[in-house]
């Protein structure tokens, strides 16, 4: 099994993308900070610690090579990562001097780590394996919790994941290896039973319920928008969550996610694009029907506003950089134990290799 996930980890870094509420993609330009000199006149600057109230910042700002031109944000419309998108339309990228451009693509993962993207959202059960193997990227911050959960049919005998031994559980994002298949090997291990009595089966979300149906899968990871009609209609239950459960519902699921080149040669570039982040996620959270209206006119989320403010009362977008790295701790513990990643290395090397919060506030 460890071998199957080691070959698996390295299709992951390759491949694996966000699906949720996408929208037609646009072609992306080759990035320019890979094309820049790697030679930063403020080499003793880090994102981390740049101190954006420094009256020197100014000076120091216009000798990095992203001064004055386009950050590449990728964000595709969904509710639940909806941040960058609200820093762009509410002001808040201008509020710190930056112009962003919103790009959507395919695969978030593979723009961020080949620079055709600085900056995007991204689960971190997708994103964590590729971080670790090398792929050019670090997470700045938390997005916001919650958003998946593991559903069977209402009629269904299964009341919990111990109820799935021998069973099939559908997933869809990213397939084996992906998030989907990731939170559903921690709802597993949380819950004390063995990933290996449990087989999964990569399906497309739209054709899940009828698998269900059929007998071809007992249980399935879904969005929970996806799963919202299902549920209404009574067609489905959810029986482990990471919106809803308590040992979960506190967790991030997504992490903020730089391009690690563009970091480290534009760190108040960097640093001004994840105050801008953190300040739109608080605007969502304290203002989430006004938020879910903002995602009607900008043709984000579902289309309906009622709905998405019904959903955006399920996330938190205040996470805590404590938070953060408690679950980042939990979740590379986990991923050793299913072999998806080393245990020759540290978890503390692991976190200080793919985690940069800001330290400065």
């Amino acid at each position: 099994m460890k071998k199957m996930y080691s070959k698996l980890c390295m299709l992951v870094c390759l491949s694996i993308g966000l699906s949720a509420c996408g929208q037609t993609a646009k072609k992306v330009e080759n990035s320019s900070s890979k094309n820049e000199s790697t030679e930063l006149n403020n080499s003793n600057l880090k994102m981390e610690t740049v101190n954006l109230n420094d009256p020197n910042l100014e000076e120091q700002w216009k000798k990095e090579p992203y001064y004055g031109k386009k950050i590449k944000v990728g964000f595709e419309g969904a509710l639940c990562t909806s941040g960058l998108g609200v820093a762009q339309v509410k002001g808040f990228f201008a509020k710190y001097g930056l112009d962003a451009e919103i790009i959507n693509t395919p695969n978030m993962l593979d723009a961020i780590g080949t620079g055709k993207l600085d900056a995007t959202t991204n689960h971190i059960a997708a994103s964590m394996v590729p971080a670790f193997n090398g792929v050019d990227m670090v997470f700045a911050r938390a997005a916001q919790t919650g958003c998946r959960s593991l559903y069977v049919l209402n009629n269904s005998d299964i009341k919990s994941t111990k109820d799935l031994v021998g069973k099939e559980i559908a997933i869809s994002g990213g397939g084996i290896g992906g998030h989907d298949h990731n939170i559903a090997l921690r709802f597993l291990f949380r819950d004390g039973v063995d990933y290996k009595s449990v087989k999964f089966k990569p399906i497309e979300s739209a054709a899940t319920i009828q698998a269900m149906k059929n007998g071809e899968v007992h249980a399935a990871i879904l969005s929970d928008q996806f799963a919202k009609k299902f549920v209404d209609s009574g067609e489905l239950r959810y029986i482990r969550s990471i919106t809803f459960d308590d040992d979960f519902k506190e967790e991030p699921c997504c992490t903020l996610i730089l391009n690690k080149t563009f970091v480290e040669q534009n760190p108040i570039t960097a640093a001004k694009l994840v105050e801008a982040h953190k300040e739109a996620s608080n605007w969502i959270e304290d203002n989430k029907y006004d938020a879910a209206k903002l995602m009607k006119a900008n043709n984000w989320g579902s289309g309906d506003i009622e709905s998405d403010y019904k959903f955006l009362q399920t996330y938190n977008f205040k996470v805590t950089d404590e938070q953060m790295e408690k679950t980042l701790n939990q979740v590379i513990n986990d991923y050793k134990e299913f072999g998806i990643i080393t245990k020759d290395v540290s978890t503390q090397d692991i976190l200080n290799k793919i985690y940069k919060p800001r330290k400065v506030k």
